[in-house]
């Protein structure tokens, strides 16, 4: 007997790729487990299923940087309270960050993919549904997004909780009206030029030379500190909310057709973000 939950929820998170650096990312999880009926006819309850799924996801993957362990352009330093990280990517680029062990779930892989990944989470939940089941299948996968989207990390050191961590991030959809009718070009120039950035506030940077930008603070969970190349960083004098996104975006427009009403919605990974009219 099959058991599944199709797109039972979902995890916002950053990654390490070596062609594209640090990469914001959103995937649905949906789980199928098989097995034998019990006494109650059941192969699990479903409320167990999700219950214990959706807090195992959030714990271990959600908020989070996934590293790839075994990638030869990765360095790691660990000690009791912290875990620092370098990585070589694209064409002779660098990324370093720090942070406590919470921000990061460093996976035995060499690449991060949906399905690396999802074998990687089945070898850790094996005997957590019951003696009853016999395998378990895990699936990942984006969003399915018909308009403009990007890939977006960033930390929100005023937040209280996972948020603040440094390097995480989304996949996140942009809509935008201009006089109540869609403005597919602003659109798209605008995941474009976003398609794989990390946004930075202007107040967290505490150092920089002619190619990075050195971002550090200090949250409840910990000291935390990145760097990154400026090719991959926007600015914005305001903590990097998604309430301050599509507030800044939608300044950005009005500022370009002042007498026209703007109408700017920024998601911040699936099915929530902020809108704001102008």
């Amino acid at each position: 007997m099959r058991l599944f939950v199709d797109q039972l929820t979902n995890v916002d998170f950053s990654y390490l790729c070596p062609e594209r650096g640090l990469l914001g990312e959103t995937w649905l999880a949906s789980i199928h487990l098989v097995g034998s009926l019990d006494a109650q006819g059941m192969v699990c309850d479903f409320g167990k299923i999700k219950k214990h799924l959706r807090q195992w996801l959030d714990d271990t993957l959600d908020h989070k940087l996934l590293v790839p362990g075994e990638s030869s352009a990765l360095a790691i330093e660990q000690n009791d309270n912290s875990c620092q990280l370098n990585f070589n990517y694209g064409e002779n680029l660098n990324l370093h960050t720090t942070g406590p062990h919470s921000a990061f779930c460093l996976i035995p892989i060499a690449r991060i993919t949906p399905e690396s990944v999802a074998s990687w989470c089945i070898e850790q939940l094996q005997g957590d549904f019951g003696d009853g089941v016999t395998n378990i299948e895990l699936r990942f996968t984006p969003e399915q997004i018909s308009g403009p989207f990007y890939h977006y990390s960033h930390g929100l050191k005023k937040h209280q909780g996972n948020c603040q961590r440094i390097a995480h991030g989304h996949r996140s959809a942009i809509e935008i009206w201009r006089n109540e009718q869609p403005c597919l070009d602003t659109m798209a120039q605008i995941a474009n030029e976003w398609r794989d950035i990390y946004i930075g506030t202007r107040a967290d940077i505490t150092g920089k030379d002619e190619t990075h930008w050195e971002f550090t603070y200090s949250a409840s969970q910990g000291a935390f500190h990145l760097r990154l190349p400026k090719s991959c960083v926007y600015l914005m004098d305001a903590d990097t909310t998604v309430e301050n996104i599509s507030a800044h975006l939608a300044a950005k427009l009005k500022a370009q057709y002042p007498q026209d009403r703007l109408i700017v919605k920024a998601y911040e990974g699936l099915g929530k973000g902020a809108e704001v009219s102008c």
